[in-house]
């Protein structure tokens, strides 16, 4: 009776010890986070990244009982907020806002210290948005066909700004002087919302900023928008032509998601994903979204990881094409 009895006990303590590993790995998820939470943004306050960083932030603090609180590391065209995410522990606790020039350093920049593809897990996509070329009320152009026909006039005396070498906003504009020959100088910034300033101040004479970023200045009418870079137009500027109109093949467009360091665990990254898409999904962040001129990108990790491999070998072949080196 003892024997069988202890048999018993071993025979528990063993099923006990082999379940385990299956209890701890959800548990690990379940556990996190157990403290604040960084969201690495490569850019100024205001721009588009950041806007996003901080409404994401907000739903993942309130699902998830810990604060997600934003950092922003602007320079190097987002080199430095990468950089930041690479080098650290993959525990969950440091995020990047993902956004299109993480696609174009990968080619644009010679001595990069990471690959992006390689050391940044993608976790989630949020939204894809229009880019749009606007310009200040002051300059004499109400149309694209207009301002190309002033630049050319103006050969070397229209400066195009952006948030930084080998962002979406300087690539939209490289893809411009392409596509029509014009002359524009470009001025590069710590962010596209100081850009976005100076273009109010007269300082600068256009941008192709993110959407995002520039809507609400548009509808106040310190910013005159010509067009939106998209093949199609945008809801939120339904009376905005495209680019494409007097451009033809002219189309580029800005995305954004969640990243974290590789070999994050898949529970973390997982868990993440989930409520990121709970957050697409609720009907006031939506709304918000599309406010914002953009297109919900929902998906699992996989997906937003495909669209990362995509952009990079587009922009790739841009980057070579108009010979951008970045230092």
């Amino acid at each position: 009776m003892q024997r069988r009895q202890l048999i018993r006990i071993l025979g528990g303590a063993a099923a006990a010890a082999a379940a385990l590993p299956a209890i701890s790995r959800p548990a690990l998820a379940q556990a996190y986070p157990a403290r604040p939470v960084r969201i690495i943004v490569g850019y100024a306050p205001a721009g588009a990244t950041d806007i996003l960083a901080r409404l994401f932030g907000q739903w993942l603090s309130e699902r998830l009982g810990q604060q997600f609180i934003v950092e922003n590391r602007p320079g190097a065209a987002n080199n430095l907020a990468t950089e930041a995410v690479v080098n650290v522990a993959p525990d969950g606790y440091t995020l990047l806002l993902v956004n299109p020039a993480n696609a174009i350093n990968a080619s644009a920049y010679d001595k990069l210290s990471f690959n992006f593809l390689r050391d940044i897990a993608p976790v989630a996509g949020i939204m894809r948005v229009p880019n749009v070329m606007e310009i200040n009320p002051a300059l004499p152009a109400k149309t694209v066909a207009e301002f190309i026909a002033y630049a050319k006039a103006n050969p070397g005396k229209v400066n195009f700004a952006s948030g930084g070498v080998g962002t979406s906003v300087h690539m939209s504009g490289e893809l411009f002087k392409m596509l029509t020959g014009v002359d524009m100088v470009h001025v590069p910034y710590r962010g596209a919302a100081p850009a976005v300033m100076d273009l109010i101040a007269g300082q600068v004479q256009v941008v192709f900023d993110n959407l995002p970023g520039s809507i609400e200045h548009i509808r106040a009418g310190s910013l005159r928008a010509l067009a939106v870079t998209t093949a199609a137009r945008s809801d939120a500027l339904p009376d905005v032509p495209t680019v494409a109109d007097v451009v033809p093949g002219f189309e580029a467009s800005a995305w954004f998601g969640i990243g974290a360091p590789r070999n994050t665990s898949a529970e973390i990254v997982g868990l993440l994903n989930r409520e990121i898409n709970a957050g697409i999904a609720d009907p006031k962040i939506k709304a918000r979204l599309i406010d914002l001129g953009g297109m919900p990108i929902p998906g699992s990790p996989a997906d937003f990881g495909r669209l990362l491999a995509e952009e990079t070998e587009k922009w790739a072949k841009v980057v070579k094409f108009a010979g951008i080196k970045a230092e």
